[in-house]
Formats: C-alpha cells, structure tokens, sequence
C-alpha cells in the first residue's frame, strides 16, 4: 500500500503585493474557524467593506521586507518545501512507497491540490502532519475541515492518520533546547528568555480550545530542559488582532514594561512557528526589536525559528514514522 504524506502550514501570499494581499487575506480572514464571528453578517460587512480595502496595502509592505530574504519568493514556503525534502530523505531510509506533498491552508499550493496529487500516485493512506505543534481550532481543526472536504471527493476514500498535535515531543523540545544553547553560545545568556506564541481571542479559550494549556506547557518543558529559573524567562503573546481581548501577557507590552524595568537584554524564541515568517522576522526581530530598544533595553536577539536544522527534520520524521510502523 502506498503512502501519502502531507506536510501542512498556514500559507502565504503568491507575491507581496496589494492584490496578492487581498485574495490571500480574503481566504484566511473568511475562514470562521480563524474569526468564530458571534455575528456573520456585520463581519461580513466589516471584512469586505472596511478590512479588505485597508489592510493588504500595509501587509503587502511587510511582506515585501522579508520577501526573497529565504531563496526567492516566500519564506515560510520556501522553508517549508527544504523541511519536507529533508524529511522525505530521512524517511527514504527506513520506509519505501512513500510520496510527500507540501500544501498550504490559505493560498498555494492548497492542501486540496497537494491532496490530489497523492491521490494521481495512488496513495491508499494518507498521514496529515499540520505544522503547529500546538493544536487550536483557528489552525489545526481548520486544516482538518479542508482535509476531510478534500478526501471525500476522492472515489475511493484512503486510510486517513491525522496529528493533531506534537508539543510535547521529546524530539521537537530538544530540537528548541538546541537552539537556544547554541543561540546563546554567541550571543551571551539574556536576562529573560521571552517566550512568544501566537495569540488567539481570549474568547476562543473560554469556549474550549486547548491552544492556550499547551503553549503553556510548552513553555513550562522548554524552561525546564533549559534549566531556566522562573524569573529566566516568560510566555507572553503576539500577533494581536481586532479590538475584542487577546490572551496574555501580551509580546509588545511585555518587552517595553521589562525595558522600563530595566532589564537590558531579553532574547525571543517563538516555539509555536515551525517555520520563519512575517511573524517572526518582520513582527518580533524588527517591529518588537524597536519597542524593546525604544522602551530603554539594550540587546535584544530573536532566536530563529527549527526551520530546517537537522534536528528538527529528524523530530518531524520521527513524529510521521511512528504513525508508519
């Protein structure tokens, strides 16, 4: 029986332009596992009257910073595309009819075009490995709805193996420690780790998604490999969307309250992006950088994301290999 892997992430644009912007915001922004909108028609209105004719010319000008900066086109992409050919190498060692595909929830290439092509190599079981080591409805459940949407126009419905989840894997856990030790190698050992992960509408957590139990977690396993003391370091949240409350503390604030504290250097790690992107090389190591510097701190470093490191390749591996065996 041949088996289908497929490698998941949440997407980008096709260029970092208004238009590109616009279509590829309109798709994220009108996915109701993302908004959970308590009224559809005044976010619809909201989205298509007001959002879509403001926000693509100012994400277009942030993505055009960190354009072409991971070969050409699109980091988070182009990253994600070395992580599955290294992961298809890893497992090639120890497991044969095998076909691996990368696809993406918003934007291309989409999952359901991933999905068919795997379908053409005659895959008969499919493993799903969404990217988000930290399960929440708005990323990890959505994936699901386009998956199973995808799979159910397929004539004969293959075996399905989805994970939902590796936050506490050994392996992925390592993989940070390692960054981190090696990151402070030569940079020096900060006065606070800040530990930064995406944040969702404090909403979202009072009606059950886990998302916010397992960044803490987490958190709390990084710290402790580390050997961190508690004051070391601090989970905080970035990416904050809207008006309505966001779950905290919150990464902007939290940076310039310990600049005004004093504390003088803080380096950030964000564990919940398996890949860099414009939330980590435009939102933390330049826009949250100046708010650190301009608060009165002095060394700021962002530790990169697990990208393609070795170790990370292997974690991932391992993770698809046991749903193999």
């Amino acid at each position: 029986m041949k088996t289908g892997i497929l490698l998941t992430n949440l997407g980008t644009p096709d260029a970092p332009t208004k238009a590109a912007l616009k279509r590829y915001l309109k798709e994220f922004l009108s996915d109701e596992r993302v908004i959970q909108p308590p009224n559809k028609l005044i976010w619809w209105l909201a989205l298509n009257v007001v959002i879509l004719n403001i926000r693509p010319a100012k994400s277009a000008q942030n993505y055009a910073k960190i354009w072409d900066s991971f070969g050409k086109g699109s980091p988070l992409l182009n990253i994600t595309n070395l992580q599955a050919q290294g992961v298809k190498a890893f497992l090639a060692n120890s497991f044969d009819n095998l076909a691996l595909e990368v696809g993406m929830r918003y934007g291309n290439p989409s999952i359901d075009s991933a999905l068919k092509k795997l379908q053409h190599k005659g895959c008969e079981k499919i493993v799903v490995l969404p990217l988000y080591p930290q399960y929440s409805d708005t990323t990890t459940h959505s994936t699901l709805d386009v998956v199973n949407k995808a799979l159910n126009n397929w004539e004969n419905m293959p075996e399905m193996l989805f994970i939902d989840n590796y936050y506490q894997n050994k392996g992925y856990i390592q993989s940070l420690v390692n960054s981190v030790t090696e990151h402070q190698a030569k940079h020096g050992v900060p006065d606070k780790l800040m530990i930064s992960f995406h944040g969702i509408p404090q909403r979202f957590v009072d009606n059950g998604d886990v998302y916010y139990d397992h960044c803490v977690d987490t958190a709390k396993l990084l710290a402790e490999a580390l050997n961190i003391k508690k004051d070391g370091c601090q989970l905080c949240f970035q990416s904050i969307f809207g008006r309505e409350e966001w779950i905290k503390p919150q990464t902007k604030a939290s940076l310039m309250s310990l600049a005004q504290g004093g504390v003088e250097h803080v380096q950030v790690i964000c564990p919940g992006f398996s890949v860099d992107c414009l939330e980590t090389i435009e939102e933390i190591d330049e826009e949250n950088r100046a708010y650190f510097i301009q608060a009165g701190g002095k060394k700021f470093s962002y530790i990169p994301a697990l990208n393609d490191r070795k170790d990370h390749i292997e974690a991932l591996s391992n993770i698809i290999a046991e749903r193999l065996i």
